[in-house]
């Protein structure tokens, strides 16, 4: 295990031991916004008769003729199928089956009917004219939906139309989250001498529910190692992501890392050029991932966007990375040379702005911040109007 790598490396460590969940079939209003795992096959046509794609008559089209005698009605869902004779035609409306010896369906605007006569004062009209005809949108034993597609509304429409009311699908992750802190209050208890708020928790949950995340499980431990060992192997034990937060650098009450070895978890990195979350742990138990992230709640917020979201992407088979932008700075700005800064900032459609309160314990400036600035550990200083990456935030 490496110490102090950069952003890349990191990110490319995860993207290396990070594979797929095992797929599952879910029904498919339950799988919006998750990835198809295989293809999925038409087993009959679409549509599987000849279709009226409007309300209007249904005969067989002759081009010398402009009078036909209407002998029934035929409605969307009608199983009565009529076998219309020359000169005849019936009423029928959107959706419905075009009955047999019909080729064309005038619409009702462009008919006139006296009696039971059917006058046609369509001059356009052409065999075939308004009738779907079958398989014009799906054909039986063709792929449907590739494997791989994300299931949108539009998609899932779809495949409820072709009969399909379950998928193979790659499953959100299932997450544990513990709190770690002798000093942590629950939010609406009363705040004694040298205790703080406990915000992690709500964030973290906020940002995975903001990914459709709701298996979520929460357990605080105390800066105790045999607690917090047992609050891991639970965690293990009911999740598929474990992120722990506090206790992860190198002080006397700091036990993450030790934690990890004592639950059989494998570090794979620790510690990242980069402020705020220097201190960055990754590791995995298996297939089973567990991320040791910083307590203080900014860089907490900033490891979740820049390292956990894109773990749960490949879990997910989602591609959820954040959406880049190269936009002029509003000031000039200076940092040390050496860690990769990420700072929060406002983009307003001009340029962007960075935030007061860059300080890895101030949320507020998080609040109203909507991108995350990315000065590279290379650079030094920027100057107003220079071009920088920003990552828009969810």
């Amino acid at each position: 295990m490496e110490t102090l790598i950069t952003v890349n490396d990191a990110l490319k460590l995860i993207k290396c031991n990070v594979s797929a969940l095992d797929a599952v079939i879910m029904d498919i209003k339950e799988a919006i916004g998750l990835t198809i795992a295989e293809d999925n096959i038409s087993n009959l046509d679409i549509p599987a008769f000849p279709q009226s794609n409007m309300d209007g008559y249904a005969f067989a089209f002759n081009e010398d003729r402009n009078q036909y005698s209407v002998v029934g009605e035929v409605a969307a869902g009608s199983n009565q199928n009529f076998i219309l004779e020359k000169g005849t035609a019936v009423r029928i409306f959107t959706g419905a089956a075009v009955p047999t010896g019909a080729d064309t369906v005038l619409m009702q605007e462009k008919a006139k009917l006296e009696s039971s006569v059917l006058i046609v004062l369509d001059e356009n009209l052409k065999k075939g004219d308004n009738v779907r005809a079958i398989g014009t949108e799906m054909k039986k034993g063709k792929c449907a939906i590739e494997k791989g597609t994300i299931l949108k509304p539009a998609t899932i429409g779809f495949l409820a139309g072709i009969g399909i009311d379950k998928v193979l699908v790659y499953p959100r992750p299932k997450v544990s989250i513990i709190v770690t802190g002798n000093e942590l209050q629950k939010p609406g208890m009363p705040l004694g001498y040298g205790q703080v708020y406990e915000s992690n928790s709500y964030t973290l949950s906020a940002t995975l529910n903001e990914q459709h995340i709701n298996n979520i499980s929460i357990a605080q431990a105390p800066d105790q190692l045999d607690q917090l060992t047992s609050a891991l192997n639970n965690a293990l034990s009911a999740s598929d992501i474990v992120l722990m937060t506090g206790g992860v650098s190198v002080g006397d009450y700091d036990f993450t890392l030790s934690a990890f070895e004592h639950a059989g978890v494998t570090p794979i990195f620790h510690k990242i050029k980069q402020k705020p979350g220097k201190p960055l742990l990754f590791g995995m138990k298996g297939k089973k991932l567990v991320f040791g992230l910083p307590g203080n709640p900014a860089s907490v917020l900033t490891c979740f966007y820049e390292y956990v979201l894109p773990a749960i992407g490949l879990l997910s088979n989602i591609e959820n990375a954040f959406k880049v932008l190269q936009v002029p700075i509003s000031h000039d700005f200076k940092k040390p040379i050496g860690l990769t800064h990420f700072l929060k900032g406002f983009y307003n459609g001009l340029d962007v702005v960075i935030q007061t309160g860059q300080e890895s314990y101030k949320l507020s400036s998080y609040a109203s911040a909507n991108c995350l600035v990315v000065l590279p550990e290379e650079c030094g200083v920027v100057k107003g109007g220079e071009i920088v990456n920003i990552h828009l935030l969810p």
